[in-house]
C-alpha cells in the first residue's frame, strides 16, 4: 500500500457561466511522494480547502485527474475514498459522534478497515484502543467510556486524530485542525500530529496559517494563491528558509505581498 498521489491539471470553476463565476482551482498539478508530509499555506480564497475537497470527492472536477496509489479515483464516490483517506477538520466537533463514547467512536473509525459491526467491540479491541490513547499522554486511556461531547477541544482533536489514522489510511488530510484551539493546546496537538504521522509513516497534507509551523513541520511546503500552487519548497532550500525568506520568495513568484490578515508569522 502506497500513499503516493498525483494531481494532474485540476480545474474547478464554481457558478460557471454566471457573473459570480469563481475559479477555485486553476490547473493544479502536484506529485505527492509516498511518505511526504506537506504543509499547505495560502490566504483566504487561495484554494487550499477546495483542493482538499477535490481530493475527498466533495464535488466533480471540471478537468483533471486524481491518482492515489496508482488508482484513478477522479470519479470515485466520496464514501469510497474515505476508506483510504483520513481527514481532520478545524472544528473539534466535526467528524465525531458526541453522544457516543471514545471507545465507540474509535471502533466506528476502526471498522472502516475491519468491515464488521462496530457494536462488536471485544476485549482485544478495547485493549488496543487503550494503548493508542495512552500514547497521547492525555490521560484518556482510562476514559474509554466517556462520551466524546464531554472532552475538551484539545482532547477531542487528539482523539479525532486517532480516529482519522486508526484504519491506516493511504493519505491523511489535516484542514487547519489546530486553528480553533488556544495556542498552548494547539502546540500540544501539533506535537502529537508530528509523532503520529512519523510513527505510522503516513503521507500527509496539512493546511495551516502558521508560517513558522509550516516550515518546521513535515518535509515540504507549498503555497497557494488564486487557485494555483505558486511555491513548492523542500530539501535544503526549505531547511534553511526563514519566514521572511518565504514571504520574499512568494512576492518574487506571484508579484504579490503575502496576505497576513490571518497568517501567523511566528
Amino acid at each position: 500500500m502506497s500513499g503516493e498521489m498525483k494531481l494532474v491539471g485540476l480545474k474547478k470553476v464554481f457558478e460557471k457561466g454566471t457573473p459570480n463565476a469563481k475559479t477555485a482551482l486553476d490547473d493544479v498539478s502536484l506529485h505527492v511522494q509516498d511518505g511526504d508530509f506537506i504543509t499547505v499555506l495560502g490566504s483566504n480564497g487561495a484554494g487550499k480547502s477546495t483542493l482538499f475537497h477535490a481530493i475527498l470527492g466533495k464535488f466533480r472536477l471540471d478537468k483533471g485527474r486524481i491518482i492515489l496509489d496508482g488508482e484513478d479515483i477522479t470519479r470515485q464516490k466520496d464514501y469510497k475514498r474515505a476508506l483510504n483517506i483520513g481527514c481532520l477538520y478545524q472544528n473539534p466537533m466535526r467528524g465525531t459522534a458526541p453522544n457516543m463514547t471514545i471507545e465507540e467512536n474509535l471502533a466506528l473509525a476502526y471498522t472502516r478497515k475491519a468491515r464488521r459491526s462496530f457494536f462488536a467491540v471485544n476485549r482485544r479491541d478495547s485493549a488496543y484502543f487503550r494503548d493508542l490513547l495512552k500514547e497521547l499522554d492525555l490521560g484518556l486511556e482510562d476514559r474509554l467510556k466517556t462520551r466524546m461531547g464531554l472532552l475538551s477541544g484539545g482532547q477531542r482533536q487528539a482523539a479525532s486524530l486517532l480516529m482519522a489514522t486508526i484504519a491506516e489510511p493511504k493519505l491523511l488530510l489535516l484542514d487547519e485542525h489546530t486553528a480553533a484551539l488556544d495556542p498552548a493546546t494547539a502546540e500540544k496537538v501539533l506535537s502529537l500530529t508530528r509523532r503520529v504521522v512519523e510513527a505510522r509513516r503516513l503521507t500527509c497534507l496539512m493546511i495551516t496559517h502558521n508560517m513558522r509551523s509550516a516550515l518546521e513541520m513535515g518535509s515540504r511546503t507549498i503555497v497557494m494563491d488564486s487557485g494555483r500552487i505558486v511555491l513548492d519548497v523542500s530539501g535544503e532550500e526549505r531547511a534553511h528558509m526563514t519566514v521572511q525568506d518565504l514571504m520574499s520568495l512568494f512576492h518574487a513568484r506571484s508579484g504579490k505581498e503575502m496576505d497576513n490578515d490571518r497568517m501567523l508569522l511566528w
